[in-house]
């Protein structure tokens, strides 16, 4: 068999694959898998608050058990050397919760690596914080993110109003938390004492002394006592966080975020079975996935529209027609989680973005995203084109969308426009300068030319491309890579970076083309494949998997189709490549996380990847090369 007859059988069983994994309501809802944060986030909050569901905790205990590594750590990934703020949150909810007691071998492992990491003080200012929040850390003497941020106006630099959507979602809860320095003592009585590497914990013991805390119980411990009426920026906190609650009750659809919601109203008065706190635990039930192994994950954000966008336009590209009942009902399902009205009121400045784009989570109303909305409008453009009803309007009333959310400097950043990073490097906080401004992205920017490219039929003769194309140009680097925001890493960046240029009129001949391509070449690895290791991400330098990854390949071999007319040798063999691994299911290679959200410290195993982006990238060499 020649080897397009073999991707052509290949597309076949991909396309059957992924059309029965399709719901009945048009989406698909592949798992948004994480490390066990959320895992032990909610293990903590119920044992604390809901004792009764057992069940629950126990199933999700079962995954942080599962995947806890021989040595005793936790890790975000396969090479990984072990994650100290994972293995401190995962130990701590299985001790509390009484699913686990200190002496068996594989606590006494975590707790050895744990301590020979230096101890719990030298985890994650969000570990810290939570451990904090459940009376296991000291709070410090002064806050670093004080209150009275949420009052600044926006025009000032320091002001709350200026960061991302992503940490003012976060932080309305954290600035009320560390102002109060809130505390909800665990009714175990359980500590962590043992894994500190200081006597730090002292200053827990004298607090619990002075203020009787230990036998509080759960509704009086830690509210905002002494307050006869809660200040003003209390009240604008509060006010915040409510009115961004979405139909399931969590906030903005983010899991780590409607943690901080919970406990915050905790401080505020709210009681454990107020309404808007039971409404926000059912939210963060309807998060929960059965894994594979058939314990349970708690999704921190459910990636169904991303998901669902992603696979109708690579089941499009292999060959489906819009008139086929799967696209249908997925552009059914796409259409009716539109965002219809204009979301609130970016980072910096006076732009108010148009209505029209799409967000992330099917339960996300008010925060629409550029790289959900470009990935939306090619699932939807062959409809609109069929003139599917509603199609039409949704497709322009994206495109403008995106054309507003174009950055002054030519790109495209995931969530904001326009957004600088005055000042945020003053607050000594790990990850800060990370996620509180959202500047240009060489994978957001190359995505979103892609789409303007092939779909919109934009060219370099217009002066939208002209000044994303200048932008991306400036931002490779001097080895030919471009580095990938929201995506495992230079290999992502450098794929949407070369795809976008291609899809505008950029030559294959263009000096910056062939740059990217000789070092994918260089990158290559020995069995013939592309794999990045996620510490790339945070050592802002390109580190290499100990194997290949099946979306790497796929990612980088998209790259090399878009570039050469002719298949070359290197093309063929990364296919046959693909085509192995999706016979042998995958293994390791297909469940290395490939999505990036801070940093050093959460990374994404998207289940859906291994499925959509090797069929794509096989969909575009048949139709490139199928007619020699």
């Amino acid at each position: 068999m020649n080897m397009m007859r073999k991707v052509e059988a290949e597309i076949s069983r991909y396309l059957s694959r992924i059309r029965s994994e399709q719901r009945h309501d048009g989406a698909w809802a592949y798992d948004f898998e994480t490390g066990p944060m959320t895992d032990a986030y909610m293990i903590l909050l119920l044992s604390a608050l809901f004792p009764d569901e057992t069940k629950l905790m126990r199933r999700l205990a079962g995954r942080l058990a599962r995947t806890q590594a021989p040595g005793g750590e936790w890790k975000q990934y396969g090479d990984d050397d072990g994650h100290l703020s994972s293995t401190v949150e995962a130990y701590t909810a299985l001790l509390l919760s009484g699913f686990m007691d200190r002496e068996q071998p594989p606590m006494k492992r975590a707790e050895d690596f744990i301590r020979g990491r230096g101890g719990v003080e030298k985890a994650h200012v969000s570990t810290k914080f939570m451990l904090a929040l459940n009376g296991l850390y000291p709070w410090p003497a002064f806050c670093p993110m004080p209150l009275f941020l949420i009052r600044l106006p926006q025009w000032m630099p320091l002001s709350f109003h200026r960061w991302s959507s992503y940490v003012k979602t976060h932080f309305a809860p954290i600035l009320v938390l560390g102002d109060c320095k809130f505390r909800l003592p665990h009714p175990s009585g359980l500590h962590i004492h043992h894994l500190y590497g200081t006597k730090k914990y002292r200053k827990l013991e004298r607090l619990e002394r002075r203020e009787g805390e230990k036998r509080k119980t759960p509704e009086t411990s830690g509210r905002m006592l002494g307050r006869s009426k809660p200040s003003r920026a209390v009240r604008k906190a509060e006010r915040y966080m409510l009115e961004r609650i979405e139909g399931d009750g969590t906030l903005y659809s983010y899991a780590s975020a409607t943690f901080f919601m919970i406990y915050a109203l905790l401080a505020l008065g709210y009681r454990p079975d107020s309404p808007v706190i039971s409404q926000a635990l059912r939210g963060l039930r309807s998060f929960v996935t059965v894994t594979e192994e058939g314990d349970a994950h708690l999704q921190n954000s459910p990636s169904t529209v991303w998901d669902t966008a992603l696979a109708s336009y690579a089941l499009q590209e292999a060959g489906l027609s819009a008139q086929d009942e799967t696209i249908r009902l997925a552009a059914e399902f796409l259409l009716s989680v539109h965002h219809r009205r204009p979301p609130e009121r970016r980072a910096a400045g006076r732009h108010q973005a148009a209505a029209g784009g799409w967000g992330f989570s099917a339960s996300n109303t008010a925060n629409p995203d550029v790289d959900d909305t470009q990935a939306a409008l090619r699932a939807l453009t062959r409809c609109a084109g069929q003139r599917h009803p509603g199609c039409e309007e949704a497709w322009r009333q994206g495109v403008a969308f995106l054309f507003d959310m174009q950055n002054d400097d030519g790109g495209w950043a995931a969530f904001e426009r326009n957004s600088t990073s005055a000042m945020t490097r003053l607050f000594a906080l790990e990850n800060f300068a990370d996620t509180a401004y959202d500047p240009s992205a060489a994978d957001v920017t190359g995505r979103t030319l892609e789409f303007l490219g092939n779909h919109v039929k934009l060219t370099l003769r217009h002066p939208r491309v002209q000044a994303a194309v200048r932008w991306l140009l400036n931002k490779q680097r001097r080895d030919g890579s471009w580095y990938g925001r929201w995506g495992v890493t230079f290999v992502y960046g450098t794929w949407a970076a070369v795809t976008g240029l291609r899809a505008v009129g950029v030559p294959a001949a263009h000096p910056a083309i062939q740059k990217a391509v000789d070092w994918l070449l260089r990158v290559r690895l020995p069995d013939g494949g592309w794999g990045e290791s996620c510490k790339s991400d945070a050592a802002r330098a390109y580190k290499e998997a100990p194997y290949s990854t099946v979306v790497h390949t796929a990612w980088a071999l998209d790259a090399l189709i878009a570039v050469h007319d002719r298949p070359v040798q290197v093309i063929d063999e990364a296919v046959s490549l693909l085509i192995d691994w999706n016979r042998e299911d995958g293994g390791e290679r297909a469940a290395y996380p490939t999505g990036a959200g801070l940093p050093g410290h959460f990374y994404i195993r998207y289940h859906s990847y291994p499925r959509i982006w090797p069929l794509l990238t096989l969909s575009h060499y048949t139709q490139k090369y199928k007619n020699g």
